[in-house]
């Protein structure tokens, strides 16, 4: 509180009646009164309160759970310049624009769509017929990658820090095109790995044991993954997502960062408060899909290849018995290109791409059986190229095969340039493709399976565009 100066008129005539030690206790008794009831000043960051918040600007309510548990400070007044700190940082008007959703299919059958795929209407179009002459019938798109959002956003904070970009000039129109074809519209969304909020939000951001910025291996930043103040930033980005048409939100990097354990032991997460990262995971999950039930849309995740079959997290925060009743659907990254030689048994899984994809359902279904509002599973597969062999329609249809053969009916392909081989598609009516399952014999020569990419060994982004 700045330093108050009190000056008295007539000085003299109280000191000739006697009143000065009257006029001094005086303001010793309203300076303790204003110290009582001014406003709290606190300069670190507060968790955020657990209610849902709303998009169109209304006061985020406040329960007497998040005083006790420490959310916010036991005081209405600081507890009101929270609040409204709070719809400053994540509210944005009702948008009443919007495209109306598109209902999920019976099965979704997708591809990923790259900001720039999304934004080029020659290229998007292309996408919209290779859809219309497939089984295809879903769209993942690029709605937070890398911290930038890929349109303008009203979300205050991401405009505040630069986030926000204009990758897709306009996105109503894209998801009117989509509507107007049947495709359903995934928001994909990266959470804690955001170079954006990091670098502007420093306090959010995980540091250095010793202080100052930490960044993984691979030179990128992370954001707290048990900050609240993180998750609604993100949760914002959604609403607004969903507000404007897109049918399902689906969290990408839902995890901590993959690095090795001595480079993990540098790294601060300043709002963990002892929890364990598969916890801080799960609540995640747990809260993200609270906030938004409202919307009435299937809240996903995707998770690494191996959560399927480890028994613990991975050193992630990722553990599929933590996340499999926390959320709708479960994305696991079963890239067979990603997979070590001797995985499950198989001596090649990159050559290999049925008995790695069924494998790693197989045990996805066992380990879901039972559990009372299990999510649903549905893959990313590969139609990409890493190592050898190289992939054809025969090595993506063999992925597809395998997700049937575990008894799952739903999937996504994976390719960093949204650019998807045909021929090993269904066509509109369902009639699969006729192809020779490839093996490990058909390979000329042994596939590299032993390389680790450079992002991660199991469905972890790599550059040029692996996630």
């Amino acid at each position: 509180m700045a330093e108050s100066r009190f000056q008295f008129a007539g000085a003299g005539t109280w000191q000739r009646r006697g009143y000065l030690g009257i006029s001094v206790a005086l303001v010793f008794f309203a300076i303790i009164a204003l110290a009582r009831f001014a406003p709290a000043v606190d300069e670190t960051p507060v968790a955020p309160a657990a209610a849902e918040p709303t998009a169109g600007g209304d006061d985020v309510a406040v329960t007497g759970d998040d005083v006790e548990a420490g959310a916010l400070p036991d005081d209405a007044a600081a507890s009101a310049e929270l609040i409204t700190d709070r719809a400053a940082l994540f509210s944005f008007p009702t948008i009443t624009d919007g495209v109306p959703r598109v209902a999920k299919p019976a099965q979704v059958r997708g591809i990923y769509l790259n900001a720039w795929a999304t934004g080029s209407a020659n290229r998007l179009g292309q996408l919209i017929e290779l859809a219309n002459r497939t089984e295809i019938n879903a769209f993942v798109i690029d709605v937070k990658e890398g911290g930038e959002i890929s349109y303008r956003s009203q979300v205050p904070l991401a405009r505040d820090i630069g986030a926000d970009q204009a990758y897709v000039s306009d996105i109503r129109r894209v998801l009117q095109r989509l509507r107007d074809n049947g495709i359903y519209p995934i928001a994909r969304i990266v959470v804690f790995r955001d170079e954006v909020l990091a670098r502007a939000r420093p306090d959010w951001a995980v540091r250095h044991v010793d202080g100052g910025d930490w960044m993984d291996s691979y030179g990128h930043y992370w954001v707290d993954s048990f900050n609240r103040y993180v998750w609604d930033y993100n949760i914002a980005i959604a609403r607004e997502a969903l507000e404007l048409g897109f049918s399902e939100v689906q969290w990408d990097y839902v995890r901590f960062p993959d690095v090795p354990r001595s480079f993990m032991l540098t790294a601060d997460f300043p709002a963990r408060e002892g929890r364990a990262m598969e916890d801080g995971i799960r609540e995640f999950l747990q809260y993200s899909r609270e906030q938004l039930r409202s919307y009435d849309v299937p809240v996903t995740a995707d998770v690494f290849g191996l959560t399927t079959s480890a028994r613990d997290d991975m050193g992630i925060g990722q553990q599929w018995e933590k996340m499999v009743d926390a959320t709708d659907v479960l994305l696991p990254m079963v890239y067979p290109s990603h997979y070590a030689r001797g995985s499950y048994g198989i001596e090649q899984p990159n050559a290999q791409p049925f008995e790695i994809v069924r494998t790693a359902m197989q045990h996805a279904v066992r380990r879901t059986a039972g559990v009372p509002g299990a999510a649903g599973i549905r893959p990313w597969l590969q139609d990409f190229t890493l190592g050898q062999p190289r992939y054809g329609p025969e090595h993506v249809r063999a992925q597809i095969d395998g997700v049937y053969e575990a008894g799952l009916d739903e999937w996504v392909l994976w390719n960093p340039g949204s650019r998807y081989t045909e021929a090993a598609l269904a066509d509109a009516s369902g009639r699969a493709p006729a192809l020779t399952r490839p093996g490990a014999a058909d390979v000329a020569e042994p596939a590299d399976s032993t390389r680790r990419p450079r992002g991660g060994p199991l469905g972890t982004p790599i550059p040029g565009g692996l996630h």
